[in-house]
């Protein structure tokens, strides 16, 4: 039986530093060795909410277990959605809010098109 996974990443104020990492982190290849502990981050896959080329959204779980969380929206020692370019982390209730928020905009965009068929149809 094997125990927890776990990481080892270089910190410029703390060293080496061991840390269990979560199932779903992707892994630290961009980890930079003169980080702080305190930014020490996992991260889940970055999902890009695309169009046309354009990505208008990436989230992706994160975590940052050495974080100050008093500031809960730039991540924390429990795990939340990063959400670019937002500029925040969220929680599940928060994350639910943006996704009730994109319903009722693509509402405003279904509505717009109904209009532009309409004009482009020559009515009014």
């Amino acid at each position: 039986m094997t125990g927890p996974r776990t990481v080892t990443l270089a910190t410029s104020d703390h060293g080496d530093v061991t840390l269990p990492e979560p199932w779903w982190c992707s892994g630290h290849s961009h980890h930079d060795p003169l980080s702080l502990r305190a930014d020490l981050i996992h991260a889940g896959p970055t999902r890009d909410l695309v169009h046309r080329s354009q990505t208008l959204l990436s989230v992706e779980i994160v975590q940052s277990p050495y974080a100050d969380s008093s500031d809960p929206h730039l991540g924390g020692r429990t795990p939340g959605v990063s959400v670019h370019p937002l500029g925040e982390t969220l929680n599940p209730v928060e994350l639910y809010t943006l996704a009730a928020d994109l319903d009722r905009y693509a509402d405003v965009l279904r509505d717009l098109a109904d209009r532009l068929d309409t004009i482009r149809g020559g009515g009014q």
